[in-house]
């Protein structure tokens, strides 16, 4: 029998579902409080399928927000809902799949997407079948339906449908799929491709053994009227390019001839998606060979696509030329490129591939979607560390014209040409920069703000050559024009001057000591003027300062730059450590600055937790700020932050942070308790766990073993560092906690596939279980005889963990731990005992102590099994390690 609604249940929801669309924040709460209790009854998600799917009478968005709110639901509870509710909704959307209205089709679509990715594929064999089926519909709306569904499926799910667990259900879809590339509707030929095109990145076996077929049909569309078709047609070719470039190379004069039209088509979103095929050409080892005679027509397009366009004008309100007291908005002001504090171990590769360019992101920071300009500027930059000064005869005859030409747009696109290929092209550059970088400074001052901007961040790329140079030829004017577009009246040049401004720094360092005077003067003025988001920038110029000139910075005048607001940004560990003692009369404000900032939103959250209809949630993020601030303060002022610590109420507040719900809180919570516990211990030990006279005290140690989650990575890293640093300072007294974290540790660094942990953002990456290595390592250091005897169970992947960590502090300790612990229990370590020996070779230099032990474990692992026994195990090992080994152990 199939369901039916009770009417009085149904028009309650239709009135819910008219309440949600209200702007009205109190009727918003009292809608929310409504689903809540509804979503107590399992029918009620009954109702709103009906609602979608069979109430043709109500208006479109009332359906579609039906849809939205079951989608929200499957997504939450689908594993509760009893079986002939979930049968009930799947039904109804098979059966709806082909509703008359386009907005209709395309939620069910998502809703049947989202019931498919709770591992219900497995579960609803019928879907893909029905699915294929109903393209074949003489119906248009049922096949486009049928579609679009399959799209968002190929999207969420592609690994899965080329997968044994579903008997490969692509070797039937994707041949299915080519046969519609010559559908008569765009739309569904649009469609088609996007669903193959989903498989080629993974190349999925069903697609490659139908490869020839696949850009065949490709080819046979790269026509189309459609503009949607060209643009899945030129995503297409790009990912081949990537990942079946031996299938493209035959035909290669006629693709890029192809991509040269598209990277001009008319419509901005195929133009796009065609120019990155230069991105990705300019990776393959071919490009020099395939695309040298095509330069000539390629490099004027390019140029020509870095233009701005008459809507990136207006959404950069590029007529506006004074917007310094137009208050920021409120993304702007949320501290959203501040990185929180992530703990990170030194590893070999400081930078993963291309990290330093991160900075070189041209400029227009408020279009930070992609777009054409950016991404011919890319394919420009990219091109010019391929072709290097074979570039130059193409672009220098347009570049003059670019460069002195009276329309402004024209002008500022020359620019960024001149910038995006600086890093390529310098060598041949040379000749031409004394005429250039005078002209790139007298744009400094030109009328139209973004034609400064760009100017700034061009002479930033230019900044090595600047300073290579007699100071006062370039480096005094450019420095004297920076610092006053840092104080120019917009806030994009600003913005622009002050990043461009830090480059200068880094290149120039102790050649700026004679301008100080000047330089701070600007800075500190700049804080009067600036809005919230360019102080951010603001502060990472003047930690970069700190860093470039060192201890010039600590003269009697200098720390005029310091009685400053609230520097929310890690320069400020930088200043101090610069200035160190210097620094101290002008922390203490700010350190307060941070407490009562991280005192009031506690105290907010508390107040919305308990009446949250009288009270707004408090914003978090200045709270983590505030926290990552003192611990660049605690990690700058090392010791001397003491004094701060005695006369606030840090800890509790810091007891608070680490339970709170939001795991950004907890992480930078985690990394303040380390460099607390570094810089003054003698006020964490109190609250590391309770003692009978102390019951009151907060108890750290318990949550920081709660916080050993992987699942929430950075918190998880930062909260096993500063057990790792308590470990140091509690030595013995640590042994009644070990318990409390040893099983979660082991258990974390034998996880087979913990993610890469966030290391990556500071551009160094180390190994995933390298944190929790290095504190397994320091409680058995100081409790060997309570972790020893679980060697067995972690010695391998702590082995694997630490080999690839440069020399350093924490590795040293970390290793001291382990050779006591093989001393307790030598038998934990047997079976493993060549992981052990590649660990011992991976040190450089380690200290006397630290060799003898090592020397003397290898020795008696050696004595103990006999000669030829050693000489068996020893023969596993490969050529480097056999030598380091003898060359430093003598075994």
């Amino acid at each position: 029998m199939d369901w039916q609604p009770d009417e009085q249940g149904l028009q309650q929801v239709l009135q819910l579902l008219k309440d949600s669309q209200s702007p009205n924040t109190a009727t918003q709460r009292i809608v929310q409080d409504k689903l809540k209790q509804l979503n107590q009854f399992p029918d009620f998600n009954n109702y709103l399928i009906f609602v979608l799917t069979r109430l043709k009478s109500e208006d479109e968005p009332t359906r579609s927000l039906s849809g939205l709110i079951l989608k929200n639901n499957v997504k939450a509870h689908y594993q509760s809902f009893p079986p002939p509710v979930a049968d009930f909704i799947k039904q109804e959307c098979l059966n709806n799949i082909g509703d008359a209205s386009s907005l209709i089709r395309a939620t069910i679509g998502i809703l049947i997407t989202t019931i498919a990715s709770k591992g219900e594929l497995q579960m609803w064999p019928e879907l893909l079948p029905q699915l294929c089926n109903l393209l074949n519909s003489e119906d248009y709306n049922t096949c486009e339906g049928a579609f679009g569904a399959l799209q968002k499926i190929c999207e969420d799910s592609s690994e899965l449908l080329d997968s044994d667990a579903l008997n490969r259900p692509l070797n039937i879809m994707i041949p299915k799929f080519l046969q519609f590339f010559k559908h008569c509707s765009p739309k569904i030929r649009s469609h088609a491709i996007a669903c193959v095109n989903q498989f080629i990145m993974d190349r999925a076996q069903a697609l490659m053994d139908n490869i020839d077929t696949f850009i065949e049909h490709l080819f046979a569309l790269a026509v189309d009227d459609d503009p949607e078709v060209r643009k899945n047609v030129c995503r297409a070719l790009v990912m081949l390019l990537e990942v079946r470039i031996d299938r493209l190379i035959p035909h290669m004069h006629s693709i890029i001839q192809y991509m040269l039209q598209r990277t001009q088509d008319h419509d901005e979103n195929v133009a796009l998606e065609a120019c990155e095929f230069w991105l990705t050409l300019a990776e393959q080892p071919i490009c020099k060979e395939v695309l040298a005679s095509h330069l000539v027509q390629l490099i004027p397009i390019l140029v020509n696509g870095m233009k701005y366009s008459e809507i990136d004008i207006i959404l950069l309100k590029g007529d506006v030329e004074e917007d310094e007291a137009v208050p920021d908005s409120e993304q702007d002001i949320k501290p959203r490129f501040h990185k929180s504090r992530t703990v990170t171990l030194p590893h070999e590769a400081e930078r993963p591939d291309g990290s330093e360019d991160a900075e070189d992101d041209d400029d227009d920071d408020a279009l930070s979607d992609w777009n054409l300009r950016k991404c011919s500027a890319a394919a420009l930059d990219v091109l010019a560390n391929v072709f290097r000064e074979e570039l130059l005869p193409h672009l220098l005859p347009l570049l003059k014209g670019l460069l002195f030409h009276p329309e402004w747009v024209v002008k500022e696109s020359g620019i960024l040409v001149l910038g995006a290929i600086a890093e390529g092209c310098m060598q041949g550059m040379v000749p031409y920069l004394p005429e250039l970088i005078p002209h790139l400074i007298q744009c400094l001052s030109d009328k139209k703000a973004l034609v400064r901007s760009i100017a700034c961040w061009t002479l930033s790329r230019y900044a090595h050559w600047v300073v290579s140079q007699p100071p006062d030829m370039h480096l005094k004017p450019l420095m004297t024009e920076l610092l006053k577009r840092i104080l120019d009246g917009n806030k994009r040049v600003q913005e622009a001057a002050c990043s461009a401004f830090a480059t200068l720094e880094e290149e120039a360092c102790t050649e700026l000591v004679p301008y100080l005077s000047y330089i701070l003067d600007t800075l500190v003025f700049a804080f009067g003027k600036y809005q919230h988001k360019n102080l951010l920038i603001l502060y990472d110029a003047i930690g970069t300062l700190a860093d470039s000139v060192g201890h010039h910075l600590n003269q009697p005048v200098r720390p005029q730059i310091l009685p400053i607001c609230f520097p929310p940004c890690q320069c400020l560990s930088s200043v101090a450590t610069a200035l160190q003692s210097g620094f101290l009369p002008y922390c203490e404000p700010v350190y307060q600055r941070c407490v009562t900032l991280v005192q009031k939103t506690l105290a907010q959250a508390m107040m919305y937790t308990q009446h949250p209809e009288q009270y707004e949630a408090p914003d978090k993020d200045f709270m983590i700020v505030a926290l990552d601030l003192l611990s660049g303060l605690a990690e700058g002022l090392g010791g001397h932050v003491e004094q701060l610590v005695a006369r606030s109420n840090i800890m509790t507040l810091l007891f608070q942070c680490m339970q709170d719900s939001m795991p950004e809180v907890r992480q930078s919570s985690f990394a303040l308790l380390g460099d607390l516990t570094k810089a003054c211990f003698i006020h964490v030990k109190p609250c590391i766990g309770t003692t009978l006279l102390t019951p009151a005290v907060p108890r750290f140690m318990p949550i920081l073993g709660t916080n050993l989650n992987p699942e929430f990575i950075s918190v998880c890293n930062n909260a096993t560092w500063a057990i790792g640093e308590i470990c140091m300072q509690m030595g013995a007294e640590m042994q009644p906690y070990v318990q409390m974290v040893l099983n979660n540790l082991v258990e974390i660094i034998n996880r087979p596939n913990t993610p890469k942990t966030l290391l990556e953002n500071t551009g160094r990456l180390t190994s995933p279980s390298a944190i929790p290595a290095i504190t397994i390592g320091r409680l058995g250091y100081v409790c060997p005889q309570e972790v020893a005897p679980m060697l067995q169970q972690f010695i391998r992947p702590w082995c694997t963990s630490l080999r690839n960590i440069r020399d350093n502090e924490e590795k040293d300790s970390a290793f001291r731990g382990i050779c006591m612990m093989i001393g307790v229990n030598p038998g934990g370590v047997v079976q493993d005992f060549i992981f052990f020996c590649d660990a011992v070779a991976s040190w450089v230099s380690p200290k006397d102590d630290l060799r003898d032990m090592f020397y003397k474990i290898l020795h008696g692992f050696k004595d103990q099994v006999g000669e030829d026994n050693w000489q068996q195990f020893s023969e596993q090992f490969p050529p480097l390690l056999k030598e380091r080994l003898a060359a430093f152990y003598g075994v």
